[in-house]
């Protein structure tokens, strides 16, 4: 009986300047338009804040446009949310991922020893 397997893998997305998103940058950029905010964002993924914050900061410097606008904190609070670059770039990565698992669910199917 042959043995079957399957394919298994992840991607990213890179510029000249290295590497620009990946999952967990697509998941904190989510996270930070559910939330409105970095350091909620980075606690819901138990992220430091300063960690975040320089996610943030290299994918908005991977892009020709940033990917989050936020206001500075204080007494009236701070805030951030994704511009329309931030969600074209969630969503150019979505359909990059369905088009991925798709070739590796179909290209598995052919995998027999």
């Amino acid at each position: 009986m042959p043995h079957t397997y399957h394919l298994s893998g992840r991607f990213w997305i890179e510029s000249s300047q290295g590497m620009f998103l990946g999952q967990g940058r697509v998941t904190l950029l989510e996270r930070i338009r559910e939330h409105g905010s970095i350091s909620a964002a980075a606690r819901s993924m138990k992220m430091s804040y300063r960690q975040a914050w320089d996610q943030v900061n290299a994918m908005n410097s991977h892009s020709p446009a940033p990917l989050v606008s936020s206001a500075t904190g204080g007494r009236g609070g701070g805030g951030a949310s994704l511009t329309e670059t931030g969600e074209q770039a969630v969503a150019l990565f979505q359909a990059v991922k369905r088009d991925f698992d798709a070739f590796l669910l179909q290209r598995s199917t052919t995998l027999q020893l």
